[in-house]
């Protein structure tokens, strides 16, 4: 009985350690530059599967090699690109129509209509709302359907 108790709680240990390294892991940048190599495999060797022309596109992290990352983007295309060519993230996408508003809330002027699918960079965040300049527009948005990674002020 003590031997599976033991096993049990190894079993557990290292479920939990599993499970951390995986949220470690997962984790989002954006683009550097406007154009940007996606390979196969984690080496300038392995040949280029395709390239991004959107400068600060956020990407989501999901495995490391030395200094190779691999990622996936919105629309699910993934590769590994070289960490050089990434940076912290201020952007995300839009999954849906939103409306970017004169100031952090709903009662507040709008200002314009953000299609889906509409790279956003902000500037800060606040309590789900981002602020941000699309065009000629300066506002704020509600953080409620992005791809990518808000990090809220206090």
């Amino acid at each position: 009985m003590f031997v599976f108790r033991f096993l049990v709680f190894l079993l557990l240990i290292n479920i939990n350690n599993i499970t951390a390294i995986a949220q470690e892991n997962d984790y989002f940048k954006m683009l550097k530059n406007n154009k940007v190599n996606v390979r196969y495999g984690p080496s300038f060797d392995y040949p280029i599967k395709y390239f991004y022309q959107k400068k600060f596109l956020p990407v989501k992290i999901i495995d490391k090699k030395e200094n190779w990352r691999k990622i996936i983007d919105h629309k699910k295309n993934s590769g590994w690109i070289h960490d050089s060519q990434l940076k912290k993230s201020r952007s995300f996408i839009s999954k849906n129509d939103q409306i970017l508003f004169s100031k952090p809330n709903l009662y507040s002027t709008p200002l314009a209509r953000i299609e889906r699918g509409k790279l956003i960079l902000f500037k800060q965040c606040k309590k789900q709302w981002c602020e941000t300049k699309i065009g000629k527009f300066h506002g704020w948005i509600k953080v409620s359907d992005m791809w990518g990674k808000v990090t809220y002020n206090k």
